[in-house]
């Protein structure tokens, strides 16, 4: 990439970032009580997250129905309240269960 398109693109990224970051405390100069507002502040982490997550579930594996298969697994497992880790590998091996099934009726 060229330089003349590459640090301009950088310095909007650092100012999109730190503006994000230092928004709230510019504009919030004491302690927050408004419990809506300490919501929304809480779940912005756990939004960013599933948003840069999920698309990759979905193309993670090459095949998206054992994408799928997987992610129905771990929301059934985690609705269950089961942990990480029995989560993380019911979905793997509901993923390569999938896989298996698929690479053995031919698609």
């Amino acid at each position: 990439m060229d330089l003349s398109v590459f640090l301009p693109l950088l310095i909007v990224m650092a100012l999109t970032t730190y503006l994000v970051r230092a928004l709230p405390f510019t504009l919030f100069r004491r302690r927050i009580t408004n419990a809506r507002v300490k919501a929304f502040f809480e779940l912005i982490p756990y939004t960013v997250l599933s948003a840069m997550t999920f698309p990759a579930i979905l193309y993670a594996t090459g095949s998206f129905p054992s994408a799928c298969a997987g992610f129905v697994v771990a929301l059934i497992l985690s609705f269950l309240d089961k942990s990480l880790l029995t989560v993380a590998i019911g979905t793997c091996l509901a993923t390569l269960a999938a896989t298996g099934v698929l690479m053995y009726i031919g698609k």
